[in-house]
């Protein structure tokens, strides 16, 4: 017996077109379609100095893209009274700074689009584990690109600095001294970061330099150009890592144990297009950012950890297991949000390609990010840094 869903695929592809044709509909959506094609060819060539930059024939880009990243996340929080918790073991005011450096992660994906406007997916072949989900859309003086990316790491590196007991003084004071200390700490669950990336940019010369000829392949530098351009961008980012068995890391974070970050930032930077030989162009960029929007949320937990440390002194700690942990909701200040200062965040990058016969392309580019946040008692920075080397055909 024909499944339901079978005759329901069979009549779509058999009877639905002739049905729309004989009714005009499926020619309204044809010519919706080529309305909507013809829109998106005017704006990739409008403007243009054909001396300087030319379209090609073929709109239709595919290439096949591999993927090189490194994220490097670090937190540090500021323990106030270390005494609360180590026992009179540590005094005074105490740095604790995990950080995440993700070995660099491998990826394999693809790219589609026409006319530069279109989207990519990568996936992790080595290294941290992570995706890659990627969107674009250039014309001829402007380029908007999407960039989400997942990582997690349950092996952070800790930095510890703080004033350590050394001894006891004749007289029965204690004696403390400067103290370090540095190595990797496994945890029982991940440290999970997610963020979203989101720049888009205009170049004041966009008649003669393209953005698209670097980054994308949807048009051709023919001449050496530059621009003054002008730079926007979204950051978002989660760093989570509130599982019950991390509850001795919350502890040390102040209590925190997820924080976000919005942060929205514009600037103006250059941009060279360099054509040393016939095919071959060589772009860079580099934009200074200026973050006037910088807000974050960070969530506070308590534990059965904390207060037998509180009640028993950090000892105590040996005679619980981390399968044992309980988190809970903090009774002050759950959620704590605001506003931060004003930060300068840089946006740089570097690319190289080379096409023949107007079809064929293969290119590498690269970028690097910095963001940062500071809070009271914590505070943090993101540096990303990803390097795409990839071979396409215009179709």
């Amino acid at each position: 017996m024909i499944r339901k869903t079978t005759l329901l695929l069979l009549c779509l592809i058999g009877i639905l077109p002739a049905t729309a044709a004989d009714d005009g509909v499926w020619p309204t959506l044809t010519g919706f379609a080529r309305q909507v094609g013809s829109f998106i060819d005017s704006l990739s060539v409008k403007g243009l100095d054909h001396r300087y930059i030319e379209a090609p024939k073929k709109p239709w880009q595919v290439i096949l893209r591999g993927n090189i990243n490194q994220s490097d996340l670090k937190m540090s929080s500021t323990l106030p009274h270390a005494e609360e918790i180590f026992d009179n073991l540590m005094k005074g005011e105490m740095v604790w700074e995990p950080r995440v450096k993700t070995d660099p992660a491998t990826y394999a994906g693809f790219w589609a689009g026409y006319r530069g406007y279109g989207f990519g997916y990568s996936w992790n072949v080595g290294g941290d584990k992570g995706r890659i989900l990627t969107f674009g859309a250039t014309g001829g003086s402007y380029g908007v690109n999407l960039r989400i990316h997942w990582f997690d790491n349950d092996e952070p590196e800790i930095y510890l600095a703080g004033n350590a007991l050394r001894g006891i003084n004749y007289d029965g004071t204690l004696l403390y001294s400067p103290f370090t200390f540095s190595d990797e700490m496994e945890i029982g669950s991940p440290i999970k970061t997610r963020f979203l990336l989101l720049d888009g940019y205009y170049l004041l010369n966009g008649k003669k330099c393209s953005y698209a000829a670097a980054y994308d392949q949807s048009v051709i530098q023919k001449r050496s150009a530059g621009s003054l351009m002008l730079g926007a961008m979204y950051f978002h980012s989660t760093t989570k890592y509130d599982a019950d068995c991390n509850a001795d890391f919350i502890l040390m974070m102040n209590d925190i144990g997820r924080i976000k970050s919005w942060q929205a930032s514009a600037g103006v930077g250059y941009i060279y297009n360099w054509i040393p030989v016939k095919n071959l162009l060589i772009s860079g960029m580099a934009i200074p950012m200026f973050t006037f929007y910088n807000h974050y949320k960070e969530w506070h937990y308590d534990s059965n950890l904390k207060d037998r440390v509180m009640t028993d002194g950090f000892l105590a700690l040996d005679e619980m297991e981390e399968s044992d942990y309980r988190l809970r909701v903090a009774q002050e200040d759950a959620e704590v949000s605001g506003n931060l200062n004003v930060k300068v965040n840089f946006d740089a990058r570097l690319s190289v390609t080379y096409e023949w016969k107007q079809r064929y392309f293969i290119n590498a580019f690269g970028q690097f990010c910095n963001f940062k946040y500071e809070l009271d008692n914590i505070s943090g920075r993101l540096n990303d840094w990803y390097v795409n080397v990839s071979i396409g055909l215009r179709l």
